[in-house]
Order: C-alpha cells, then sequence, then structure tokens
C-alpha cells in the first residue's frame, strides 16, 4: 500500500501542525487503512501488531470528534495492563497539544483510587484505564461514561485472555448509543468475533499483515534438548551480547526458574510475571528499560503492552503454541527502522508448533546448531546501570532536576555517569554508572550525619538504597 500523508485526511490545521511538530508525516499502513473510516464515525475492528501506530490510529480519531470546552468523560479507552494503559494516556496527551486543554487521565490498579475520585471530580476529556478499576470507578459512582462518544478497546484478544470479558460487557453497558465503538486487536479469534459482536454496530474491519520482513529482523532456530533449554539461553546472550534482550517462557514457573538460572550464570536478569505485585512489576520494569536489568524474562500476557526502545534480541525459550503470538513476540526487536534478532530455542516435542510458524509465514525458518556458538567460558558481564532508589517523589515535590543536581554536587558525577530518572507519586529510580554508583551513594551520605541509608537532595533527607542485580 503506498504510504499516505496525514495532510490527505480531513483534520484540524492545528491537528495536523501538531502531528508535524511530531514528525508525523506519513501514515503507517494501520493508520493509513483505518482513520478514514474512523473519521467518519464508522466502528471498527482492526488487526494489527504491537508498534504498528495503531495508539495514534484511535487517538487522532477520539481527538477529531471532541469537544474541548465540554469538560465531560467524551473518549474512554481500555487496555488490558496499567504499562499500556500508561503509554496510551502518554500518546493521546502528546497529540492532543494541537487541540487545546485537554485533560487525560489515567485509572488503573496498584494505586489507591481516592486521589483518582478526586481527579474525577474536576472532570475529564478523556478517560484510559484498566478493567477493573474502571468497573470500580463505576461501582462507586466516581465514574459517569454516559457521554462518551468515543469507546476503544485496546488489544481486546489479550483482555479476554487475562478473563476481563465480564467488566468489558459491564462498561460497555454502562457507555451510550449511540457512539463510536474501535476494537483493536492482535488477533481476532472466532470467540472474541462473537463475544464482541454486540458491542459493535455494522463495523469495518481492516487487517494490517503481522509478518515481518527478514532484511528487518533476522530470525534464528536452534534445536535443544529440554533440559538443556535454560543453559541454551545463556550461550545464546553469551555469543550475541545483546545490549538487553527479552526472553519468553509459556509459563510463570519456567520464568521464574530461568530468571534464577540466568543469575546463576552472572546475569543482571529478572523475571516478569503474574504472580507480581504491581510495586514489583513497576520497579523490575523500570529497572530493564533504564539498564539495570540486562535480561527481563516474561510471560506473553505480563509483557503485553510492553513498549521497549531499542531492544537486542528476542529469545523464545519456549516456543508458542500460538502462532500469531509468536509473530508479536519477534516483533518487540527490529522496531522504528532498526535491524533486530529473534532466537527460538525448539524441543524435539514443540517441532510442530514451528511447522505452524513456517505455514503462517509461507516460508520455513533457518536453522542453525548451537555448536557454532562461541564456547565463552568467561561469564556474564553484569548491566552496565545500578539503581538508585530514593524514597521520595512527585508527592515530595521532587523534580529530576533536584536529584541530577544532587548527583552531580555533593554526589560528585558528571552528567553522563547519570542515566534515566524516574520520579513517581512516592518513589524515584536513578540509573547510575556502575562503576560510580557506591561512591555516589556514599558521598551523598558524607559529613550529614544521617545514616546509612539516608541521603541529601536540596537541603531535604530520604531514605534510598541502591538496587544491585
Amino acid at each position: 500500500m503506498t504510504s499516505r500523508p496525514f495532510t490527505s485526511l480531513p483534520l484540524n490545521a492545528r491537528l495536523l501542525a501538531n502531528l508535524a511538530t511530531l514528525d508525523y508525516h506519513q501514515m503507517t499502513p494501520i493508520q493509513a487503512q483505518s482513520l478514514p473510516h474512523v473519521l467518519q464515525g464508522r466502528d471498527l475492528i482492526a488487526q494489527a501488531k504491537t508498534g504498528s501506530g495503531k495508539t495514534a490510529a484511535f487517538g487522532i480519531g477520539m481527538l477529531h470528534r471532541l469537544n474541548p470546552a465540554w469538560l465531560a468523560v467524551q473518549g474512554l479507552v481500555l487496555c488490558p495492563t496499567r504499562e499500556l494503559a500508561d503509554q496510551v494516556a502518554n500518546e493521546i496527551r502528546r497529540l492532543a497539544r494541537g487541540k487545546g486543554n485537554i485533560k487525560v487521565l489515567t485509572l488503573t490498579g496498584g494505586v489507591p483510587a481516592r486521589p483518582q475520585a478526586i481527579s474525577l471530580e474536576h472532570g475529564a476529556h478523556i478517560v484510559v484505564g484498566t478493567p477493573g478499576r474502571i468497573q470500580d470507578h463505576l461501582a462507586r459512582g466516581t465514574l459517569d461514561l454516559s457521554n462518551v462518544r468515543t469507546l476503544v478497546l485496546d488489544e481486546a484478544d489479550r483482555m479476554t485472555d487475562m478473563g476481563f470479558y465480564d467488566e468489558i460487557a459491564g462498561i460497555v453497558a454502562a457507555c451510550p448509543q449511540p457512539r463510536q465503538t474501535l476494537l483493536f486487536s492482535a488477533t481476532y479469534p472466532d470467540d472474541i468475533r462473537r463475544a464482541t459482536a454486540s458491542f459493535l454496530n455494522d463495523p469495518v474491519e481492516v487487517t494490517v499483515e503481522a509478518q515481518h520482513t527478514g532484511d528487518q529482523i533476522e530470525q534464528r532456530f536452534y534445536e535443544v534438548e529440554a533440559e538443556r533449554r535454560d543453559a541454551a539461553v545463556g550461550q545464546l546472550l553469551k555469543h550475541f551480547k545483546p545490549t538487553s534482550a527479552l526472553a519468553f517462557c509459556n509459563t510463570k514457573i519456567h520464568c521464574r526458574d530461568l530468571a534464577e538460572e540466568l543469575r546463576a550464570q552472572g546475569f543482571s536478569a529478572l523475571a516478569l510475571h503474574g504472580d507480581l505485585e504491581q510495586r514489583e512489576r513497576d520497579e523490575i520494569l523500570v529497572l530493564f528499560s533504564n539498564r539495570s536489568c540486562s535480561v527481563l524474562v516474561a510471560t506473553d500476557v505480563a509483557a503485553r503492552g510492553l513498549d521497549i526502545a531499542q531492544l537486542g534480541a528476542v529469545i523464545n525459550a519456549d516456543v508458542s503454541k500460538d502462532t500469531e503470538v509468536h509473530i508479536h513476540r519477534v516483533g518487540r526487536t527490529g522496531r522504528a527502522g532498526e535491524s533486530g534478532l529473534a532466537l527460538t530455542l525448539c524441543a524435539p516435542n514443540e517441532k510442530k508448533w514451528v511447522r505452524l510458524i513456517e505455514e503462517y509465514q509461507n516460508a520455513p525458518v533457518q536453522w542453525y546448531p548451537l555448536s557454532e556458538l562461541d564456547a565463552d567460558h568467561t561469564g556474564a558481564a553484569p548491566a552496565p546501570m545500578v539503581t538508585l532508589c530514593i524514597m521520595g517523589g512527585k508527592k515530595d515535590k521532587l523534580r529530576p532536576g533536584d536529584v541530577l543536581g544532587a548527583l552531580t554536587g555533593d554526589g560528585g558525577l558528571s552528567k553522563e555517569q547519570v542515566g534515566k530518572i524516574n520520579v513517581s507519586e512516592f518513589t524515584t529510580y536513578v540509573a547510575l554508572s556502575r562503576q560510580v554508583a557506591d561512591q555516589a551513594f556514599e558521598r551523598l551520605n558524607a559529613g550529614r550525619k544521617l545514616g546509612r541509608d539516608v541521603g541529601n537532595i536540596k537541603g531535604r533527607s530520604f531514605r534510598m538504597r541502591l538496587i544491585e542485580l
């Protein structure tokens, strides 16, 4: 399909100007196929992989219909995870700069509901949230969806897989008719088609091919005995030396076991799965994104919605039984025009799933022997960064500039030795170069008589700790 510019769409001049400042000039395939229908007010079923530009596809359509002067919830986006909801909300905020003072509110679990209720009292134009927390606010009477013009079900297949169907049905029932409903899903099997049929009114269906070109992502398959699988993941990491890697497992048990095995081999590895509390999950994701953790071992549901820039490699420690899930795993690497690497380990009893992948992509996979990998006995290099966790955040009026100032002042660091600074409501995470992290930690305490784990930032004392893997 020939690329089309955003200027070919009947959009407000200010919205088009803002898209240009965001370097949104040519539409991606999913945007080109869906936006004309969305702008006409049609309901939509869109199949597209993560990273295809679908957030802008529904975000632009939602903003096009929105009246900034009317402070009511006119747009609602349901997402399967807190991380995806945060990403979607941030992207909509960027897109909304050309529309006026648009208030976008995120409603997810893992944080207290009361502050969210107070924010709702002050009004919002768009709400982005997870089904459980949205339903909770509906039950409390703190959320009014009677004015929703556009309802978006993002990653509908995963929300259903995660058991959210009843919550979604209740939320849809709380939205008015007529409205526009946009359903975005990586897959759209018959059971989801039947379950969501009543949500939609004569929808248009568009599909963007979920496959990846060989010149963008190199895929390699390795046969391995089941009992050697975890050791082989270490072999792959030592041979290819990706700066960061996302390793997929089919079960939570294997996820935990593999992360433990990789740590024993010397890798900075953490496990991400459904049994974690939200606080633990948030911390793991921060450590991975700021390069304090080199290998994130995850289940498919736990990793859904993660958008990790510059991911060096994806490793399938287990072959997925779902071909389209395999395609989405692989699509985590090789984004934004970068080349990617996807490595799949296959036990003899999993070859039937590989044959399905070959049928799906209409081409044979490329097999390589594990014996060709370098026999590297030097051990794994630790992650380049270490994270400093400060027990203070937005509620304490702590800003990234304050933290950077303390680290480059009392901490004695250069700006180049300080990585990402993530300030949340109550906690701040700072990535520090591994070589200088201990020294900086000590210098923040030096001469202040505040105790081993208390540092001074902008004349105020905060408890802090180094998180080392």
